[in-house]
Formats: structure tokens, C-alpha cells, sequence
């Protein structure tokens, strides 16, 4: 018995030491616990969280699904900046703000698919995922006669078959790797500093339209990063449409 009780010890052991030198070799090579799991599945579909570029280009992004009470004056500042940027519209609010849709169509920013509803996608089924696409893509188009090819999950939410399925659908999805959380509505300062210390060639910022402090940090936060040499541009023209490949980090790079 005494035997057999240290041949397990033994196993016990070099299967603990076994499982922290992979743990160790994960973290040397920057795979934190968040990225483990698209580590250890090679296939997993991944949104596009940034780009790999060597130019100082960045995107900032707005989502509206509630509300529209800082709209205009948010296209007034990129107005003044002369930043183009894309919008990301849940069809809810495209039904209840179609004049805002087509002036931010006809100012030039990109407008992206938000869902219809605004549900959690990963949860759905797939018909489902192509009925919020396809109501969406079809109120936006009919506003501004403009296919939509950007579509950001709600909640940030997604699985395998959700990016599946808006790649089949026409759909680039995107998310962001640098967030604003304008949303908690703590204050100016602190949506000045999340961003502007975060940002690298090739972010995806992320902003809501309706957050209470926003378009008081936001003329800060683009004179900051202009004079810090950045590029401000769509979305739709920083990402890379073909021959690119995406790591586990959700940085797309060019093939």
C-alpha cells in the first residue's frame, strides 16, 4: 500500500510541475489568463481589436443604442478637428433618429451595424444573428443607400458562430483595445486620461454618444492625440479587408 500511496505522490507531483512549466512558458510568451483560452483553441474565431501598422493611425468609435441628447454637438467637435470616425447604430435608434443617421452619413463617418436589438449575440441562435444583421443593415442602407461592412457586438459579447456568421453576412466585426468606459459618467478627467494614456498606432477607441462627459473630454482628447502626431481615421479605412491575419491579442496584422 505504502507503494502504491508514493507512485501517485510521484504522479501527483510531476503532473503539478508539469502544469506550472506550461503555465510559466504562457506567461513568458505574454498569454495572459483572458487570452488562455484562444491560446489553447488554435480555431477560435476573434473580432478585430486593433491594427498592426507602423503609421500613426488610430479610429475612435461611438455606439448609440439610447438616447441622443450629445449627437450633434460631438459631430460639431469632430467637425472643428476635422476627424472623420465611425458610428455604431443600434436599429432601435436608427428608428427613432433617422435625421441623425443621415447627417452622420452625410458628414462623412462611417456608420456600423449595432444589432437591431440590442441583445446579447453570443446567445442567439444564428437565425437570429442574421435577423438583427439583416434588419439593421437594411434601415441603414435605406437612409443613407450605403452598405454597412463594420458591425460591433453589444456588450462586447461574442462566440465562433456569431463572427462566423456576420463575416458570411458582409460584416468586418470590430471591437476596441482601448475603452473609454465614458459610460460609469465619473468625470471629465478620468475619460482624458484612460484614452490618451492607452493609445497606440493602430487603436480602436471606444465612446458612447450619449455619455454625460463626453463631449467635454473629447475636444481635449483629439487635440492631445493630433499633437501627438496620430491620424485619426474611419474604421473602414485602418483595418486591412484581405490577406491579413488575426492573433490571439485581436491585433490585426497584414499577410
Amino acid at each position: 500500500m505504502k507503494i502504491i500511496f508514493i507512485k501517485k505522490r510521484k504522479g501527483f507531483i510531476f503532473v503539478t510541475v508539469f502544469l506550472l512549466v506550461i503555465v510559466s512558458v504562457l506567461y513568458s510568451q505574454e498569454i495572459t489568463p483572458k487570452s488562455f483560452q484562444a491560446f489553447i483553441q488554435q480555431d477560435r474565431q476573434i473580432p478585430i481589436y486593433s491594427v498592426d501598422t507602423p503609421e500613426k493611425r488610430i479610429a475612435i468609435s461611438f455606439d448609440a443604442a439610447w438616447g441622443d441628447e450629445f449627437t450633434q454637438q460631438i459631430l460639431d467637435i469632430l467637425e472643428n478637428y476635422h476627424v472623420k470616425s465611425t458610428f455604431f447604430l443600434v436599429g432601435m435608434w436608427v428608428d427613432e433618429y433617422p435625421e441623425q443617421v443621415k447627417k452622420i452619413h452625410d458628414a462623412g463617418h462611417d456608420i456600423g451595424n449595432h444589432s437591431n436589438t440590442h441583445p446579447d449575440m453570443a446567445k442567439i441562435p444564428k437565425e437570429e444573428i442574421i435577423k438583427e444583421l439583416d434588419t439593421t443593415g437594411k434601415k441603414i442602407k435605406k437612409i443613407t443607400g450605403k452598405e454597412s461592412i463594420l458591425f460591433r457586438p453589444p456588450f462586447g459579447s461574442y462566440n465562433d458562430t456569431l463572427i462566423t456568421t456576420a463575416k458570411e453576412q458582409g460584416y468586418y466585426t470590430i471591437q476596441w483595445d482601448v475603452d473609454s468606459l465614458d459610460w460609469k459618467e465619473e468625470g471629465v478627467e478620468p475619460v482624458i486620461e484612460r484614452v490618451t494614456s492607452k493609445v497606440r498606432n493602430g487603436s480602436i477607441i471606444l465612446f458612447h454618444n450619449n455619455a454625460k462627459y463626453l463631449t467635454k473630454a473629447l475636444p481635449t482628447i483629439l487635440e492631445t492625440l493630433q499633437k501627438e502626431g496620430y491620424e485619426i481615421v474611419p474604421i473602414s479605412e485602418l483595418i486591412y479587408k484581405k490577406d491579413y491575419s488575426i492573433d490571439h491579442t485581436g491585433r490585426q496584422f497584414k499577410n
